[in-house]
């Protein structure tokens, strides 16, 4: 390939003998980095807006994962990379996204890839107008599902649902999706 024509290393911030560094984003899950990483969840009226990954997702294709999630570029700010994802994944813009926390987690994701992230966690209200435009190199189809839903969902079949997924979802859904957060 035409050294032009080589598309741009997408550099994360990740962990290397315990100094943030700016690491190529495959080389991170290769080797099962510790990165930086942001998840946003969509809400409206109890429900939470859903992703299913595109099959050219070189991770966990055709899995349901929650409304974007990604790693932010070096020195991007975390508030600043999920507006810009939700916009890329979704066309989604305009939201106000609150901060709900920080969790860490490390699970395989397939292929020889390792997701180890300390994630900063989003939480976005939209109104019955939310207009969703969908990246298809991004996203395969979009729903609207409530928790207790989609915890049935995992129960039954959670093998078409993303790592992090089930994580937040069994693990951290009282800190994302408090009754007053809803």
């Amino acid at each position: 390939m035409d050294p032009v024509m080589r598309p741009t290393k997408i550099m994360i911030p990740a962990w290397i003998d315990g100094t943030l560094t700016p690491v190529e984003k495959l080389d991170a899950h290769l080797r099962g980095l510790r990165h930086l990483a942001v998840s946003v969840f969509v809400v409206r009226d109890g429900a939470i807006l859903i992703q299913q990954r595109a099959l050219g997702k070189y991770h966990t294709p055709g899995l349901w994962a929650n409304t974007c999630c990604t790693h932010p570029e070096w020195d991007e700010a975390p508030i600043h990379c999920a507006q810009r994802r939700l916009n890329e994944e979704l066309g989604i813009t305009g939201l106000t996204l609150a901060h709900r926390g920080q969790v860490e987690y490390r699970a395989d994701v397939g292929n020889g890839m390792i997701e180890h992230e300390v994630v900063e966690i989003f939480v976005a209200h939209a109104g019955g107008d939310l207009s969703i435009t969908p990246n298809s190199e991004e996203v395969m189809s979009t729903r609207w599902a409530t928790p207790e839903t989609l915890a049935t969902e995992i129960d039954q079949d959670p093998t078409r649902f993303t790592p992090w997924m089930r994580i937040y979802l069994k693990q951290h859904a009282d800190m994302i999706f408090g009754r007053d957060q809803m």
